[in-house]
């Protein structure tokens, strides 16, 4: 079937699909239009006419990107929920959002670290979260003497790089530990209801001085 003959609307979401993997797995320096063209099955000149250069084409995957990497933490953090049981879902929320899209956090930091002004656009997002409930929520528990003096801009890192890692370094767990896939998702259900019990035991359940 000649491509160019398919409702724009088709060929555009073709297009949109096949650089999403394109990108997530070759990053913007090693995808080219080529790639994305093959991947699509139509011709580069198609690809050119829809989105005019890798470039807008990448611009316009990376922010789709990144509002999927924070999709759905700012309502989290809004709820009318105690902090330990907040604390528990970003955890549940984080580790559905890795599992489904294993590349996503490796492909974000590696674009955010080539090129930091990616980020400008994702400005909105970041405001959000510094302005959620969640900061306040916690430092009320701090001055309560209910959980460890600490800020979210501690506390959030130490929540999504123990459950990032485990899905970045995948294939090598899988290797180390002879893992097929079944035995994997077994051992990263086990991991993420470790990392709730750490974190929530640190913040919760320390010895006052």
């Amino acid at each position: 079937m000649d491509c160019s003959v398919l409702p724009s609307k088709s060929t555009e979401e073709r297009i949109r699909e096949a650089a999403k993997r394109v990108f997530l797995e070759k990053g913007f320096d090693g995808a080219t239009s080529r790639d994305i063209a093959d991947a699509a099955g139509i011709n580069i000149a198609l690809t050119n006419y829809y989105f005019r250069s890798k470039e807008k084409l990448f611009i316009s995957i990376f922010e789709e990107m990144i509002q999927l990497f924070f999709n759905g933490m700012v309502d989290i953090m809004n709820k009318p929920i105690s902090l330990r049981e907040k604390i528990a879902e970003l955890i549940r929320h984080d580790f559905q959002l890795m599992k489904e899209n294993p590349s996503l956090s490796l492909f974000v930091m590696n674009e955010v670290h080539r090129n930091p002004e990616r980020m400008v656009n994702s400005i909105g997002v970041m405001k959000q979260i510094h302005h959620s409930m969640f900061e306040e929520q916690l430092q009320q528990e701090v001055k309560q003497g209910t959980v460890r003096a600490i800020n979210a801009i501690h506390l959030l890192p130490m929540i999504f790089c123990n459950i990032q890692f485990l899905f970045i370094g995948k294939a090598m767990h899988m290797k180390m530990w002879q893992m097929d896939e079944a035995g994997f998702d077994k051992f990263a259900d086990n991991h993420k209801q470790l990392v709730i019990d750490m974190i929530t035991n640190y913040l919760f359940e320390f010895e006052k001085v």
